[in-house]
């Protein structure tokens, strides 16, 4: 099965149930990307990173015909050693009972390594900035505001939830009879799950903490934290930490688990949803239903504007209008109006009748769309809905039929509505493959002749930022005598 995503003039070929193994990246397997060149009608695949979009943090780069010599391998093999972290997750729960059991005096933090020092690490770390001043047992349940947040906002960005969504989140998953929670790159979510358990003022939920960030390990057991990268479904560490992923989702006793997810909002919506689909599918096997179309309750949260991705390969999924808001971004705080509201939302397939959003934040409930509705999303009787996805009042446009946004207007050239100052007749895109309007290039009825007529020549470089140094290299090599890369 393939699934495409347009962007750039780079397709993501997914590929389910094939035999052919994707060669891996210190990342984990890399994805398949194809590069298509309108101007000579031909294309050509090629393997790059599936967790970083920016050639700086890993600059993988394999054609997919490609035959890599044995001293390439060798030095991949060393690359991706080195770039392992330094101690495995059972060193790291080792190093930790040692930690907890250290006088207060001794306790320390590098700051520039990110780990908790032993004495025994002092000498090794003693030019680096270090922190020492009561690292107690109370500062270690909350390791999200002891690390500093990864910031790559194409691969590993964490913008941590503010304690109110996590509590918001965490109070309707309990109402709503969840006891597990499969937290996916929600580590302030898994915090302070733990932390609610510990104080015994809220019903007892058990969650696992799913993360591409290995500086967790050293705060939680191997039954509390899997390192693993969500845009390949893949768990660092072999079998061990996949058989936690699956002992976790058992339904035993009648304790419902959940999936909340997170990803870095500069990541490819296709790969997520291949991962959670393969996560939704383990779930739906281990419970022993005959239904092969049920699937895991799941709360993606993400910009509203992903939201027609999204749908395309979750129908069930509804966009809710709370507004969730973050620590440590400029923008997405709670409380702003106008555009400068946070644009990130809940897409669910939970019942959005029975998702109670605060009133007291200005939520009300719709009961002919049956859902809560921000305060400004008023019903549209044209449309049948409260249309608006920004937290904006909406405006009904006549002659679209639809409802759009408050400083739109409509206009007649385009025979759309737009703002003011739009480029005229420029807004409109359409193949990449043979320039008409109708369709996009996935759906070119001319596509795979196209491909029929390609010569063995590779195409020009390829956009994928993942991949542009090696991309040039391969196209001196093919295109020395007639083409130019740019």
């Amino acid at each position: 099965m393939k699934m495409y995503e347009d962007g750039y003039g780079i397709d993501i070929v997914l590929q389910q149930g094939s035999d052919k193994i994707a060669p891996s990246c210190p990342h984990g397997p890399t994805l398949l990307f194809e590069k298509v060149n309108k101007v000579e009608e031909k294309s050509r695949r090629f393997y790059a990173c599936s967790a970083c979009r920016d050639r700086k943090d890993c600059n993988f780069f394999q054609w997919e015909d490609e035959k890599v010599s044995e001293a390439k391998l060798k030095a991949r093999e060393e690359e991706y050693n080195a770039r392992k972290p330094p101690f495995t997750h059972a060193d790291y729960t080792d190093r930790f009972r040692e930690f907890v059991s250290l006088p207060l005096d001794q306790r320390r933090f590098c700051v520039d390594c990110q780990i908790l020092l032993l004495p025994k690490d002092w000498d090794e770390h003693s030019k680096h900035a270090s922190l020492s001043d009561d690292i107690t047992v109370g500062r270690l349940r909350r390791p999200s505001l002891l690390l500093c947040p990864l910031e790559n906002k194409k691969s590993n960005a964490q913008y941590l939830f503010a304690d109110r969504s996590c509590h918001f989140l965490l109070d309707m998953l309990s109402k709503l009879g969840f006891r597990k929670v499969l937290c996916v790159g929600t580590p302030r979510l898994h915090e302070l799950i733990k932390l609610r358990n510990v104080k015994g003022k809220a019903e007892v939920m058990r969650s696992l903490l799913m993360d591409i960030d290995f500086r967790y390990s050293q705060f939680y057991g191997q039954d509390e934290f899997c390192h693993y990268n969500m845009f390949n479904h893949h768990f660092f560490g072999g079998n061990e930490p996949a058989g936690v992923f699956r002992d976790f989702l058992r339904e035993e006793e009648g304790s419902k688990v959940v999936m909340v997810t997170d990803p870095p909002f500069g990541g490819l919506v296709k790969p997520l949803a291949n991962s959670f689909r393969q996560i939704s599918d383990a779930w739906r096997n281990l419970q022993g239903t005959v239904d092969s179309q049920s699937e895991m309750p799941m709360v993606w949260i993400f910009p509203y504007f992903f939201e027609p991705r999204i749908l395309e390969c979750f129908p069930s999924f509804t966009m809710l209008d709370y507004q969730v808001d973050y620590d440590n971004h400029a923008l997405y705080k709670h409380g702003k109006t106008g555009r400068k509201q946070s644009p990130v939302r809940l897409f669910t397939n939970l019942p959005a009748r029975e998702i109670v959003l605060p009133e007291e934040e200005g939520y009300r409930f719709c009961a002919t769309c049956e859902r809560y509705v921000s305060a400004e999303n008023k019903h549209c009787s044209e449309c049948n809905t409260c249309p608006s996805k920004d937290g904006r009042k909406w405006k009904h446009c006549a002659d679209c039929r639809k409802c759009v946004k408050p400083t739109w207007q409509h206009c007649n050239s385009c025979g759309r509505c737009a703002l003011p100052d739009h480029p005229c007749g420029q807004g409109q895109t359409g193949c990449f493959n043979c320039g008409s309007l109708q369709h996009k290039h996935r759906a070119c009825p001319g596509k795979d002749k196209a491909k029929l007529k390609q010569p063995g020549r590779g195409p020009s470089q390829p956009a994928h930022s993942a991949s542009r140094g090696a991309a040039k290299k391969g196209n001196r090599k093919a295109h020395r005598k007639k083409h130019r890369v740019k």
